[in-house]
Parts: structure tokens; sequence; C-alpha cells
């Protein structure tokens, strides 16, 4: 066996309507491509046909399409409601499809209604760079005064809430419309969500708890692991982001207790984690290379960010190699179990800072280019780094 056999180092791709395109993609050293039929509306079959001009398009450029990122499990599926039936047969239908198609990594997330939650999608950090960054006060100010979520003020304690009215009586109107669209925004091209669906779904999740959230993510898995397993298809849930209950809603997928119990309620191989320190990585409570350590075994595909906290449990998406994440503990677990494995794990520097040239350009949240090249070059260098040292 190869003792020095590297990570399939790769790149997410929104579709031909990303301002990062597959030759900006290539330039940046990435070798294969993580994308998704994000048109196709949640639900809805992904068509063989649909695949493979997706699939076409990316190895035109002599990249590949080796993971999805990804098939949306829909709100009747994670609230196992009434025409939650229908919707596990198409996802089957979309995952064997995949599958004829040769793609075989899933990744998916059981996040209720909303995906990944920050307040402002451009601190402007020392250096001039702007990035990601979750505020407490901010998500208790939209929770209290926008939404207006019943109990709201209870969910947060007293040194947030005296901050909440301190603010509130100072902002403008602007901000707080930006700060209700960052956090109603959804998985770019896409779409978000409403108030009044929020609203909603929060009194859904309420009635279904933890408990019943965690009971349909097995039921989810269960429906679909013969297909897994016919098509050698690897499912891949993605941690919460972040990893705490925010707005009412139950979290599942936040600790190394949370990923352990969802292995082991369906306790097959194709049954895996998409391993990403970043969101992981924002919890207090959470030591990222320990849970490597304690899942890696079904760790599959895996998102390479880090977070600077501070005492509050704010966080700012800092530096790839600079955080709080020990990121060198975390690359030597995955370089480690990589040889072990008949397949690459993939990874892929998740989020970058919008800096350089990016600064003046539109881009996708978290996803403009030369932050995301400056993140991949550094985890290749760190890689290259623990492997000549073997």
């Amino acid at each position: 066996m190869n003792s020095n056999k590297k990570l399939e180092q790769s790149w997410r791709w929104y579709g031909p309507n990303d301002p990062v395109s597959l030759e900006d993609i290539k330039q940046a050293g990435a070798r294969a491509v993580v994308s998704a039929l994000h048109q196709v509306k949640h639900g809805e079959v992904w068509s063989e046909e649909a695949i493979l001009e997706r699939k076409q398009l990316i190895e035109s450029v002599g990249l590949v399409w080796n993971v999805v990122e990804s098939v949306p499990v829909h709100e009747a599926i994670k609230t196992r409601s009434e025409d939650c039936e229908y919707y596990l047969e198409n996802y089957r239908a979309s995952l064997r499809n995949l599958a004829k198609c040769g793609i075989k990594t899933v990744c998916y997330n059981f996040m209720p209604v909303l995906d990944w939650t920050r307040t402002d999608l451009g601190l402007t950090l020392s250096n001039g760079a702007k990035a990601l960054y979750f505020d407490w006060t901010d998500l208790a100010m939209f929770d209290c005064h926008v939404l207006q979520r019943e109990g709201a003020e209870d969910s947060y304690d007293k040194e947030i809430m005296q901050e909440v009215k301190e603010r509130y009586d100072s902002i403008s109107k602007d901000r707080l419309d930006e700060l209700t669209e960052i956090i109603l925004m959804g998985v770019p091209t896409e779409g978000g969500v409403t108030l009044e669906a929020l609203r909603e779904s929060i009194d859904i999740y309420s009635k279904i708890g933890k408990e019943g959230l965690q009971e349909n993510l097995a039921y989810f898995l269960s429906n679909i692991a013969d297909v897994c397993i016919e098509e050698g298809i690897k499912m891949t849930i993605h941690p919460d982001d972040p990893p705490f209950a925010i707005l009412g809603l139950p979290r599942i997928a936040t600790s190394k207790e949370d990923l352990l119990d969802i292995i082991q309620r369906v306790d097959s191989p194709f049954n895996g984690i998409c391993f990403c320190t970043g969101s992981l990585g924002a919890g207090k409570h959470n030591d990222v290379p320990d849970i490597l350590e304690a899942i890696g075994e079904r760790v599959y595909f895996a998102h390479l960010r880090n977070v600077h906290k501070d005492e509050k449990g704010n966080f700012y998406e800092s530096d790839h190699l600079d955080g709080d994440v020990d990121m060198v503990k975390v690359m030597e677990i995955l370089v480690d179990l990589n040889q072990k494995r008949d397949h690459a794990i993939t990874f892929r520097p998740d989020h970058g800072h919008q800096m350089l040239d990016d600064l003046h350009k539109a881009t996708n949240p978290g996803y403009s280019a030369i932050g995301r090249l400056k993140g991949l070059a550094e985890l290749r260098g760190l890689e290259l780094g623990l492997l000549s040292v073997r």
C-alpha cells in the first residue's frame, strides 16, 4: 500500500451561474469538483440526463465531479409529514441516477428549514479582507424583534438581552432588513425562506423536538439503505452550522455524541459523515480532532475551514490555518485515515475570505475565488509537509 497517498483535493462549484468558473478552479489546483443541481426544485427527481449534462461540463475542462453537495432532503422527510413517502421515493430515484452516472458520494444535511446561519456576510478584518460572522446579540435581536418568536427572550442570557435592547434602540432599518435577509438566506442560487414559513416551521419542530428529529433521520437513512448498499453510495451528513439550537429549532448533528448516535442508529458503512471543521469548531463544547478520531472510520468527505470564537460564543471564519481548530492535528488524522482507504478521502477548502480583486466582485457568500485558493494552497502544503515526514 502506498503510505503517501494524497487526499482528493476538490472545490465547490454552484454550476454555470457561479461567478467562479471551472477554468478558475483548475488554475487554483483542485483536481475534482463538488457540485449539485441547484436548479432542480427540492424533492424533485434528478434525471440521468441532467446529471450527465453537468458531469460532462465539468469533465470538459479536465476535472471530475466526485461528490454531490447536496441532494437536499425535503422538509416533508425531516418532519415525516404526509408526503414523506413520495419524497423518499424521489430521493431513491435520484440516488439511482447518480450511481448510473458514476457519482457515489453524496453530502446532505438534516438542519430544519434553514441551512447554515450567519449574521454578517462581510465582517472587515484587520487586513482589509472580509469574513462571515455569527453574533449572538444580532441573532437574538432578530429572534425577539423581527421573528417575534414566543418565549424567545428565555433562550438568551441576561447579558445578551441587555445588548439587544441597546443595539435595537440604535439600529437602522436598512441594517435590520439586511440582518433579516442574511438569516433567512438559503443556499446560493436556491433562495431563502419567508418569515411566515419560518414561524410555521418553528411550531412544527417544537412538537417534533430533538428526539423526534433523530428518529426521523434514522427513518430516512433506513429507507434509502437498500439503494445505497446496492449501488455502493456513501451518504455523508453535514454537521449543523452553527452547532447549537437556534430560533427554537432542534439540532441533531452538533457534537461527538450526536455524530456517534447517527452512525449507531443506522449502523452500516453507507451511513457516513461529512467532517466540517468550521461547523464543529464553532462550538465551545467540541474538541474537533477528538471528534475526528472517534468517527474517522465513517468520514468520507471533509470541509476544512477555521473559526475564531470570543468569550460569548460569537465567531468569525478565520484563515484556514489560524483559528481555534487545530488544523495540523486534523490534517494529520485525515492523512493517516487516508492511507487505509481504497479510495481517497475528498476534502475541499470550505469558505474563504473575500480579498484582493474579489472585494470588488459579486460573489456567493463564503465562496469567492481568491480566499479559497489561498486556503487550498495552505491545506495542500500542510498535507504535503505531513506526508514528507511520515
